[in-house]
This record gives structure tokens, sequence and C-alpha cells, in this order.
């Protein structure tokens, strides 16, 4: 069932924002007076070549650094003002990871890597292993459970992951190029798993990317060129997804 996209309040603002770096006496501005705002259901995609601030704006939005200037919120509060504990505790809570790279723990199985983040956090034994099931089910491993990394092929390991940072539930999931070890064929089946999540979680989406081609599976972009925002448009051709997600789902990874 299709859940619907509350988008009248902000989750995530950015004000005026500078992040700049000293290399020795030369300082350079990853990012240059940004400010924009991702809303409630959002799914946006953060486009631009290499060089252009898109890992320094990925930093900041998912409260894993501070600007120099300007002010970042999360969910109406102002990380620039909390300590470090604080942020990470909010952090925790409201923002899912999902990177390049797996990050998998190679001894454990599929169901173990999605369970751990629930039993750090605490959840009694019996939801935690429920939630970690459901997670499973729902990125279409429900029959690989028991698999280890090395027995998944690469989109069935992203797709672990990506069970795996919706574990706490958070209202944001933020993927930083998460198809950049895959081929071109399952890079766009973890993309359509994502905009699933969006589409019938009604989760709020933040994809970092270079590749325009996978863009198109958000609703608008933010292009940027040298720190700076040069482009905020709606997608006008958001690529096309069954939202049917069979358990045994086929032709994945």
């Amino acid at each position: 069932m299709e859940k619907t996209h509350p988008t009248d309040k902000p989750i995530v603002v950015l004000k005026d924002v500078w992040k700049t770096y000293s290399m020795g006496e030369v300082k350079v501005h990853a990012l240059k007076n940004v400010s924009l705002e991702i809303r409630h259901g959002d799914f946006v995609a953060i486009v631009g070549p290499s060089g252009s601030g898109k890992s320094t704006m990925m930093n900041l939005v998912g409260c894993l650094d501070t600007p120099t200037k300007g002010t970042v919120f999360l969910e109406s509060r102002d990380i620039t003002k909390m300590s470090e504990s604080d942020l990470a505790s909010l952090r925790g809570k409201t923002i899912g990871f999902i990177f390049q790279q797996y990050n998998l723990i190679q001894n454990m199985s599929a169901f173990e890597n999605v369970l751990l983040p629930l039993e750090l956090q605490e959840f009694d034994d019996y939801s935690a292993e429920k939630r970690a099931a459901e997670l499973l089910k729902l990125v279409g491993l429900g029959d690989r459970m028991g698999s280890r990394p090395t027995q998944l092929s690469g989109g069935q390991q992203q797709r672990v992951s990506i069970a795996r940072s919706l574990a706490a539930n958070p209202e944001v999931v933020l993927a930083d190029e998460p198809t950049g070890a895959l081929d071109s064929v399952t890079g766009r089946e973890v993309l359509e798993t994502l905009h699933r999540l969006w589409k019938t979680e009604g989760k709020t989406i933040i994809l970092v990317t270079h590749d325009m081609n996978l863009a198109r599976y958000a609703q608008r972009f933010i292009e940027l060129k040298d720190g700076e925002v040069v482009r905020v448009e709606k997608n006008r051709d958001v690529q096309k997804v069954d939202y049917r997600l069979p358990e045994k789902q086929q032709g994945i990874g």
C-alpha cells in the first residue's frame, strides 16, 4: 500500500553554509553559501562531478561534520550548537546510511548483519529478530537470511546494507554513491529498491551521485559545481518503477 508523503515540514535545512579547508596557507572552499531545504518524504538526488562538493554536503546533511559558517538544521535542531554525544544520538535515530562499500561483517549472516544495530540499541531479542526478518523480506531477501556476504552477489549485499540502514526506522536514508561498486543492471535494481522504500514506506531518501541516469529515480535534484548550488529542479522524467516486491525477487544481484 502506497504511503502519503508529508511535504509541509523540512527535515534538513542548510542556511548560508560554507565549508572551508586549510591546505597550508591556501584555503579551499568546498561549499560556498549553500542554502536548501529537504522536506519529509522527499526523494532528492545531490548530483555533480568529482570535486563539486557532494561528499562535503553529504557529511553536513548526515551530521558527520559541521559547517565553517552558516547553520544546518536536522529535525529543527541546529547541529552546530549540539554536543558530540547529542549529535551522535540524533544522527543514530534520524539517519540511516548506505555507502558505496557495503561494510558488512563477513563472518555474520545477512540476518545477523541487520540484527546487529538493533542489538546495539538494546532492542529486546524478540522485537529485534522480528524487525530484522521483516526488513530482509522488504528488500527481497527473505530467502537469503542465513547467507553470509561471500555467498551473496554485490547487489544482494547492497540490499542487506539497505535493510541494515533501516533497522532503527530512521526518517532519512542517506545513500552515498550506493551503486558505485555495481554493474549498471544491478545498480539500477538497487535504485529501484530505494525508490520502492520511498514510495511504499514514506522514507526521505537523499541520494548522492555523479550519475544523472541514477538521479532520474529521484523526484528532484540539486546540482553542485565548484561548491555552489547551480540548479535545483523538479525531475519531470522520474524513472518508472514497479512497486510490487515479491519476497523472492527475481533478477536482482
